[in-house]
């Protein structure tokens, strides 16, 4: 801001004409210099004042570059293909289901930040804005159930659920965080424009007069922890009284501070940013454990949904037949070939057979909700999943297993050992094993080597011992070396009769000062350093505990799908024998050979053997993922599906 003052004049002769020129001519000048070297300070001052959007588009390329940076440094490549961000996209699935199948939501809110009404003196006017999906593939809803295959229940849970995108948002604050602590180590500007008009009478007349000030300064900390600060001031004093006199002010200074002791070395000084750029490395890592825990849980809730949908299809299944059943008992007991107690059981096991098929199609929507809720979806969205998800897997098992079947029993035809003879139980082998059934030392040897929070947990026993470096050193003395430079003078109001001021080295004030704290007092810090080795003792414990949890978890993991593969085999067999009972105790009925409580009891045993060898499947491949997710083999590409590891790198591996 600057005082204009025009002044106005009736010349009524020379001399006074040429007194009043000559005070102008002075003012002009004057404001001419102060023009010079205020403008120049202004240009920063104008470039530094930018938009809300511009400050927000600066930090978004800020901790970008730095994400991708720190993605390359941490997994050995970034991610080009596609921008990191966290600005979701305004039509993802979860508010396109809202609009197409009209569900009802709260607010505004419900459909996204773009959709908010915007509020008094909101800094952007084109933010939130509305974003466009990037997948040109998003699955339509209009008008209809939307069906989800795995793969885009696995794309739709990286775009829409509110985990994922929390996770995401901790990788883009470690970088800001990175970004300030860099800042601390760059070369900043400041600048400020005064404008002072006064008027003081106090004394035996007024005295009114106006001061126009610039400044410039820069700084810089070194890496060595010197700090360096630099200031150009210039001044336009001028007296509106007692004859015009105006004076202008320039001055420069330079100062220096440099520990000696105590907070001196890069590795004092530089910790804070160390650190920081360790946290961003941290997120990656954690981000990326997370993204394989992830899609194990939602392939988990998919096919469990699938699984509890095939139970209710079973319960229904039995129910018809339990319904056939009682009709059937009540014909023969009218005609005389069954009694009432055996109609009234019928009668009891329709009811119970109605009530788990109620069950068990309540418990399916609520997994189905439940589902929904995971991937960030409307629990009240009409969707449902594709049930070829689970015959794709269920099929190929069912398939082998027949054929097993079958040989065993061409084998075994007409080679059953007598009642009396041993009993020889054999354990499970691992002739039909799976393919991640691998050995258990070489299992745990990649899950250590692979598992990013044991990485981040082998960082942080570093980071603590680099803590105690500088713990250790605040235990010390304060020496500090303090040197100033000034040169030129400054002016105001009260030295506008000055003459003007102006930059000289030969007229300069030059002094230093050696500064020394002695550490009589340093209980907080001896506290702190105390402290600093509990912190690395727990680090230390914290990669201990891992440890053996990854080594307890790969361990039951490989066991589990032993223990699943045989339960597989167990299970269809149970199938089979109860099929076969069925049938044939269908047959005996119709012959009047057999009770109804026996072909009761025969359904009931098909119902869970069905529900069992489902389960069993089903389990086994989760627990195949889980094992990858536990030695950190598996983890999600960059459109959000399972990326496994190959069985050729397991291979490589156990030869090495």
């Amino acid at each position: 801001m600057f005082d204009v003052i025009f002044f106005k004049y009736k010349y009524k002769d020379k001399k006074k004409k040429y007194k009043n020129m000559d005070r102008d001519l002075k003012v002009v000048c004057g404001a001419t210099h102060l023009l010079i070297f205020i403008l120049f300070p202004l240009f920063f001052v104008q470039t530094g004042c930018q938009t809300p959007s511009k400050h927000r588009l600066k930090a978004d390329t800020a901790a970008m570059n730095i994400i991708k940076e720190k993605q390359k440094q941490a997994l050995g490549e970034a991610d080009e293909e596609q921008d990191f961000t966290i600005e979701r996209a305004s039509d993802i699935l979860r508010n396109r289901l809202l609009i197409d199948q009209n569900l009802p939501y709260a607010c505004e809110a419900s459909l996204g930040s773009d959709r908010l009404k915007p509020v008094d003196r909101w800094p952007e006017k084109d933010y939130p804005a509305f974003i466009p999906s990037a997948d040109p593939n998003m699955p339509s809803s209009i008008g209809k159930t939307l069906k989800l295959s795995l793969m885009q229940a696995l794309q739709t849970g990286a775009k829409n659920s509110f985990e994922y995108q929390y996770r995401k948002e901790e990788i883009f604050r470690n970088a800001l965080a990175l970004d300030l602590e860099r800042n601390e180590f760059r070369t900043t500007f400041t600048g400020q424009v005064e404008s002072l008009i006064s008027a003081d009478s106090t004394g035996e007349s007024t005295v009114t007069g106006t001061q126009n000030s610039g400044s410039i300064g820069l700084g810089r900390r070194l890496k060595s922890g010197a700090q360096l600060t630099t200031a150009l001031a210039v001044d336009l004093a001028n007296l509106l009284t007692l004859g015009g006199a105006s004076s202008l002010g320039i001055m420069a200074d330079a100062t220096v501070s440099i520990p000696l002791l105590r907070g001196a070395g890069r590795h004092i000084v530089m910790e804070p940013l160390v650190q920081a750029e360790r946290n961003v490395i941290y997120a990656i890592y954690e981000f990326e454990r997370f993204r394989g825990i992830f899609a194990v849980e939602i392939a988990d809730a998919y096919l469990s949904v699938l699984k509890q949908l095939d139970e209710s299809k079973n319960a229904e299944e039995n129910y018809r037949s339990l319904i056939a059943a009682s009709r059937r008992a009540r014909r023969l007991a009218d005609a005389g070939r069954m009694t009432e107690i055996d109609v009234d059981k019928a009668a009891q096991d329709e009811l119970k057979a109605r009530n788990r098929w109620i069950f068990a199609m309540g418990a399916y929507h609520d997994r189905l909700d439940d589902f929904k809720n995971k991937l960030g979806l409307p629990p009240d969205a009409a969707i449902e999943l594709d049930k070829a998800e689970l015959e794709n897997l269920v099929a190929p098992v069912i398939k082998n297993l027949s054929e097993d079947t079958q040989k065993e029993n061409r084998q075994s035809s007409g080679d059953i050992p007598p009642a009396d003879a041993p009993v020889i139980l054999i354990p499970p082998d691992m002739d039909d094993a799976g393919r991640f059934e691998i050995d258990e030392s070489m299992a745990i040897r990649l899950a250590l080597e692979n598992r990013f929070d044991m990485r981040v947990a082998q960082g942080k026993v570093y980071d603590a011992q680099r803590k105690m470096v500088v713990l250790a050193d605040a235990l010390g003395a304060d020496l500090t070396l303090f040197g100033k430079a000034q040169t030129g003078g400054r002016r105001t109001v009260a030295s506008a009769s000055m003459e003007d001021a102006s930059l000289r080295s030969d007229k300069g004030i030059y002094s230093a000062i050696l500064s020394l704290d002695l550490p009589f007092e340093r209980t907080a810090e001896r506290n702190a350093y105390r402290e600093g080795i509990i912190t690395l003792e727990r680090a230390v414990r914290d990669v201990q505990i891992l440890e053996d949890q990854i080594k307890l978890s790969v361990r039951n993991k490989l066991r589990d799908l032993v223990e699943l593969r045989e339960n597989i085999r167990i299970q269809y067999k149970s199938v089979s024998v109860a099929e076969k009972r069925v049938r044939s105790i269908n047959m005996f009925i119709e012959a009047g050979r057999a009770e109804i409580r026996d072909l009761l009891e025969a359904q009931d045993a098909l119902l869970s053997a069905q529900n069992g060898l489902t389960a069993s499947i089903i389990n086994y491949r989760i627990a195949e993922l889980e094992l990858q997710s536990d030695m950190g083999i598996l983890m999600m590409d960059k459109k959000g599906l399972l990326e496994g590891f190959s069985l050729e790198e397991i291979d490589d591996a156990e030869d090495k």
